[in-house]
Order: structure tokens, then sequence, then C-alpha cells
């Protein structure tokens, strides 16, 4: 039998790719988690990883243990919020998945306001893209997400959440500033600052890219907001935000596209993963801010 501390220790290296990070990380010595990695590769007869460069690697054996891993310890973890939010949600977590735009610009009020009703709990919020977020809640590793609603598949279900446009950015002394759009050859035609791979303000590009034929010139990729909007400002490139991003920025100018573009995006958990009374209640909390007090049939996406 499979012990649930041999899990979380290999777990934890697979992640770290290094046992004594693993180890630091798990508050054990670096000799136990040693001996505990070789304990199961002995118990299920199979490498579990290989030395690559420096760098612990799985090895296919290990990926799928790992898969299974992940899986198991997100199943008690989420019994373990469960249980802690059994009295008056005293206690208990969060865990939601934001991409960064929203994180920064639309979720700390909402955090904020959920925090205020229910001061026992705790907020965790994982930021990635939303390819990340969708596959992570996918494999049962992320129990909320923000996702393109157009992206969602058949095994979650979708809380509609939140309509944006997606505008192209330009500082004060570019000439689109005061255009009343711009059309996609002419942003694709120069110098543009972008997300990396992953998320959907890159997606967005990639989509156009592929639609016109037009290679676009990618001179700065970065996942840092500040940094797009501090390239953007200095006039060495064009980017292109959610119109939220830059409202109360005075040297950015959001410029429509031609044919208006519109991100619609919704909270998403998993169809046959448990909710904690904790999720729960954050997605009612959700559900109430926007008006959705009796969650009607068409305002759940499944």
């Amino acid at each position: 039998m499979l012990e649930t501390k041999w899990l979380r220790q290999f777990a934890a290296v697979a992640r770290e790719g290094n046992i004594t990070r693993a180890a630091e990380r798990l508050h054990l010595a670096q000799p136990a988690v040693t001996m505990t990695i070789k304990k199961l590769e002995q118990r299920l007869g199979i490498a579990l990883f290989d030395r690559r460069q420096g760098r612990l690697q799985l090895t296919v054996e290990g990926e799928r243990l790992y898969q299974h891993a992940e899986l198991i310890l997100n199943a008690l973890t989420l019994a373990e919020q469960d249980m802690a939010a059994l009295h008056d949600l005293n206690s208990g977590e969060v865990c939601i998945g934001i991409p960064s735009m929203l994180g920064s610009f639309y979720f700390p009020p909402l955090l904020m306001a959920f925090k205020h009703q229910y001061p026992g709990l705790s907020i965790r919020v994982i930021e990635a893209g939303t390819q990340d977020l969708l596959a992570r809640l996918c494999q049962g590793q992320l129990g909320l997400g923000i996702v393109l609603t157009s992206s969602l598949p058949p095994a979650l279900t979708g809380l509609p959440l939140l309509r944006e446009e997606m505008v192209a950015v330009v500082d004060g002394d570019h000439p689109a500033r005061h255009q009343a759009s711009i059309t996609i050859d002419d942003f694709l035609g120069q110098e543009l600052a972008v997300f990396r791979h992953g998320f959907f303000h890159r997606e967005y590009i990639d989509e156009m890219a592929k639609q016109t034929g037009i290679q676009p010139h990618i001179g700065f990729e970065s996942n840092l907001i500040p940094l797009l909007k501090a390239v953007v400002r200095q006039g060495f490139a064009i980017t292109t935000f959610l119109r939220m991003a830059i409202k109360d920025d005075p040297d950015l100018f959001p410029v429509s596209f031609a044919e208006p573009y519109f991100l619609d995006l919704c909270l998403a958990w998993p169809n046959d993963r448990r909710l904690s009374r904790a999720e729960q209640a954050f997605i009612d909390f959700i559900r109430t801010e926007h008006g959705l007090f009796t969650a009607p049939a068409e305002d759940v996406i499944t």
C-alpha cells in the first residue's frame, strides 16, 4: 500500500526537480526524502526519476504516478478544507485560479468583499493563463478558475462572470490615439508588446495573425502587466488589453478594433469534483454579486 506521506514527498520532488529543495519546502531532512523516493521505487519496481542536467526529471512511469498523486492529494486537501469549513465557515480555504489581468484589475474588490463576509476563510490565488487554468480544472488539480466561456468543455460547469472589450493600447503620441478604431492589419503591422502563450491576450493576437496571414512583429514578450504598460508608454510598441486594465492610466489610450472584439469569461469548476463548503460559498457570493440570486438555468453553463 502506498502511504500518503510518500506521495506528498514524491510530488514535491517532481515539482521542484530537486530533493533538497523539496525537503526544505516540506520541512524535512534531505536524507529522509531521498529514502522515501528509494522506498517508493522499490515498492513499485520502477524508476520514477532520471537525472538530466542537474535536475531530476520524471520518467514516463513517474509522470503517470505524479498524475495519480496530484488527484489523490487534491482530494485529501478538499476533504480537509470541507471538514474545516463545517463550523459555520469559520475556517477553510478557497483556492481560485485567475488570469493576471483580471487578478490585477477586476477581482481585488470582489475578493476583499468575500473576505469581509467570511473573515474565517483564507483565500489562495493561483495566477496563470486561461489555458493553463483550463487544463488544471479538467485534470482535477484546481477547484475554481476563471476561463473563457467559449473554451468551456462539457466536463466543467461555468457561471457567466464578465464581458469585456479587448482594445488596442497606444501611447499619447501614437497616430491611432485619435482614431475611432484600428484595423487588424494596421495593428499587426506594428511592433507589439505581448503576453506569453497561454494567456487570452496572446491567444487573441495569435488568432488575428492566423486569420489575416500576417506575421506579427513581437518586440517584447512578458507576463508582467506593468512592464508591458511601460513599453507602450515609452512608445516602443503597442499592445492589447482588456479595456478595464487602462481605465485609470492617463498615459495610455484604448482604441477599439475595426471589428470590436469582446471576451466572455466565466467562473468554472469540474462537474465530477465535489465542491467544499468554502468553494460553494464563493460561488454563491459571486452569483449574488452579479444579481444571479436564484441561479436560473440560463445563468449556468454546463
